[in-house]
């Protein structure tokens, strides 16, 4: 087990290690004007030199690597000039983290109990209707979502704030405010565990080893729960351990829509204005978590179903 976690790790380093070669030659090659289209030419030059990207890319490369492996991503140069770029998203991390983590916290029950409903009541009208939806909120984006409802609720209606509350104290307005963009990030989420429980749970209760817990006494609730409902979680994994990365993927447009300071709308910003070097540490933040989700799911293998073993062990009989 440890040694199959420890070959893991590796591969995850080797692999962000080329995520952000990649990043940092494709972000230098998108076009843009050091210090912004207005800045002098001698601010230009400066801020050029300042920040080594008036030597060859090569070198640059060179440069940044010394840097990398030395935790060093550099300074902003444009939007929070000579502030280092860690503090910068350490500043904005929380914001964003909350919005997730309370996005996760209703898409994921909602999700479960939307999918074994459907899934007990297969080709039912409440299957039905429960089918259509997901179908239609699988199709739509977070971002259509957030115009959607930011338009209808906050601008039409006015039943909740056109963009969040950025005061620091919890109080109902603030979490009035934090309602539209949850919603629009946990739609897509909660369709996605739905289909996925509902298929997997139907063939469940329609195998082999449902008939023989139903054989040995156990009722259709007590089969269910512990063998059906089990079971089908294995495969889900697949599903509900990487939605933290593909939520924070979305929130580069909802934070942006609903004037959240946060991560992802960093990330817009920060190439709008050619600030290589947040843009890079930005990026960099989104891949390490999308790393770490993957060796996550992994793992998550053998806790959801003890059968599993890491590392070519032997299976449970």
């Amino acid at each position: 087990m440890w040694k199959y976690i420890a070959k893991r790790i590796a591969a995850m380093l080797i692999t962000l290690f080329l995520i952000v070669s990649i990043l940092f030659f494709v972000i230098r090659l998108i076009p843009g004007a050091v210090g912004g289209r207005e800045a002098l030419p001698e601010v230009r030059a400066a801020l050029e030199k300042r920040y080594h990207l008036d030597k060859p890319l090569v070198n640059q490369y060179m440069i940044f690597l010394r840097n990398f492996f030395s935790l060093d991503f550099g300074e902003s140069m444009a939007l929070y000039p000579r502030t280092p770029v860690f503090d910068v998203i350490k500043m904005k991390i929380p914001l964003t983290l909350q919005l997730n983590i309370i996005s996760l916290v209703v898409t994921i029950p909602l999700g479960l109990l939307f999918g074994v409903i459907a899934g007990l009541k297969k080709n039912s009208f409440t299957d039905n209707v429960i089918s259509l939806l997901v179908i239609f909120f699988i199709s739509v984006p977070s971002f259509v979502f957030a115009s959607l409802l930011q338009y209808i609720f906050a601008f039409k209606l006015k039943i909740f704030p056109f963009l969040l509350d950025l005061k620091p104290d919890w109080s109902f307005t603030k979490f009035q405010s934090m309602i539209l963009p949850v919603l629009a990030l946990s739609f897509g989420g909660i369709a996605m565990i739905t289909r996925y429980l509902r298929s997997e749970l139907f063939e469940a209760l329609n195998s082999e080893y449902m008939l023989l817990a139903k054989a040995k006494g156990l009722t259709q609730v007590q089969s269910t729960v512990r063998h059906a409902i089990r079971n089908s979680f294995v495969p889900l994994c697949n599903v509900i351990v990487p939605m933290f990365t593909s939520i924070l993927g979305g929130s580069m447009v909802v934070e942006n829509i609903f004037g959240i300071p946060g991560i992802g709308s960093l990330v817009s910003q920060s190439i709008g204005v050619s600030d290589y070097y947040l843009t890079l540490a930005t990026l960099f933040f989104y891949s390490i978590i999308g790393l770490i989700s993957i060796l996550i799911l992994d793992l998550s293998y053998s806790l959801v179903d003890p059968r599993i073993r890491m590392g070519g062990g032997k299976v449970l009989e």
